[in-house]
């Protein structure tokens, strides 16, 4: 059984409907507020929306194709809100609420999305630099994007470590408990190595940036073969218990984050290698974009229709909406710049017209999963009590 919710979070959404803040906000942070798996708590799951909706810019603005400049500009504004919204708000939660922060800690269901507000720095990092530089200027857009960075990925290295090494030692889990949400304390190393990429020209130029390149593709090895281990056990639960049909069912889509940003990485990196080191590396660099990222590629192709035909099941079994519903967005994203990063290296009209497709799917899916946040029925601000994990089964 899950740890039970303190009374400070009930306190907060009694506080918050009291006052005469905007019918709207109160919806929205209460939503945000709802837990996986019905758990009533403050936690760092509140960042995935940033990150569903920073990519939609980041995405745009790299994608094969010509997208609306109030698009990818109204998506990184919002991101930049919600991101700014969520520091200061989050911190004065948990100082007020201390139990918030350990029951969080407790969970094994929640701690995993520790590995969110990483992500959420570096995908407004990534738009700052890509979307931002036309407003803020580039020397402006550079130094935000620097600290962004930096911040994201100290934070990312910390819960790759920390959050393993606390399910492997204190957090006790089911047999079938293995699911797409342990992924996300081990993939922010990969999306510091597909922003890092955009820094490198930004570095100076010899040793330093050298030193810059290859510590992404540190980076980017050290999620790999975690996140390759994590899928081979998602795999193995899903094979011998099934799924459970609940509102963890969308965390499956959270395994085309790193098989996507994966492909990113790897043509970004590619592209920053031709001015970062010399050739033959820097030629052997940027050929890795099309042997690694092909083959990744066609891996996504087999698991999105299976993640897609899982949602559709567990959603005919009256599926229940949580913040898991943004699965659906951020790992479709880098499906759309991996796509994008394989069109630019191949040239190839195939990878444009998937990455222009997927891209239109992706906005798809933010406009529901944004519908259903903000819909969210009042039964979210007043949760009910804490749910056992949800137990796979098959039939």
């Amino acid at each position: 059984m899950l740890p039970e919710a303190p009374t400070g979070a009930t306190s907060i959404f009694t506080l918050m409907t009291a006052t005469s803040e905007p019918r709207w906000l109160t919806r929205w942070f209460g939503v945000l507020a709802s837990p996986i798996e019905g758990q009533v708590i403050v936690g760092p799951n509140w960042f995935a929306s940033v990150m569903g909706t920073g990519i939609v810019a980041v995405a745009g603005v790299t994608l094969p194709a010509s997208v609306p400049r109030l698009l990818t500009t109204t998506a990184w504004g919002v991101a930049v809100v919600l991101l700014i919204a969520l520091v200061v708000f989050m911190p004065l939660n948990w100082r007020r609420y201390p139990d918030n922060f350990r029951t969080l800690a407790n969970d094994p269901i929640a701690i995993q999305f520790f590995g969110a507000p990483p992500m959420a720095f570096m995908t407004v990092a990534s738009g700052t630099l890509l979307v931002g530089q036309a407003y803020l200027g580039e020397t402006l857009a550079v130094s935000v994007g620097w600290v962004l960075w930096a911040v994201g990925t100290v934070l990312g290295l910390l819960t790759a470590v920390i959050v393993p090494y606390r399910l492997f030692t204190r957090l006790e889990v089911r047999h079938d408990g293995a699911f797409g949400g342990w992924l996300m304390p081990v993939v922010p190393p990969m999306v510091s190595a597909a922003v890092g990429a955009l820094l490198v020209a930004h570095t100076p130029a010899g040793e330093l940036r050298e030193t810059m390149l290859l510590f992404c593709y540190a980076c980017f090895g050290m999620s790999l073969v975690t996140s390759l281990i994590i899928i081979t056990l998602i795999w193995s639960r899903l094979a011998h218990f099934g799924s459970s049909g609940s509102a963890r069912v969308p965390t499956l889509w959270i395994v085309l984050g790193p098989v996507g940003q994966s492909i990113t990485a790897a043509g970004a990196l590619g592209t920053a290698a031709l001015i970062a080191v010399p050739p033959p590396l820097s030629t052997a660099f940027d050929a890795f974009a099309v042997v690694f990222g092909v083959p990744m590629f066609g891996f996504m192709l087999l698991w999105m229709p299976m993640a897609a035909a899982l949602t559709i099941r567990a959603h005919r079994r009256n599926m229940g909406f949580a913040l898991t519903w943004w699965s659906f967005t951020f790992p479709v994203g880098t499906c759309v710049t991996g796509a994008s990063q394989l069109a630019k290296h191949t040239d190839l009209t195939v990878f444009a017209v998937f990455a222009v497709a997927l891209y239109v799917g992706l906005l798809l899916a933010w406009v529901t999963v944004a519908l259903r946040t903000f819909r969210a029925s009042h039964a979210v601000l007043t949760p009910p009590a804490v749910s056992p994990q949800p137990a796979a089964q098959k039939g």
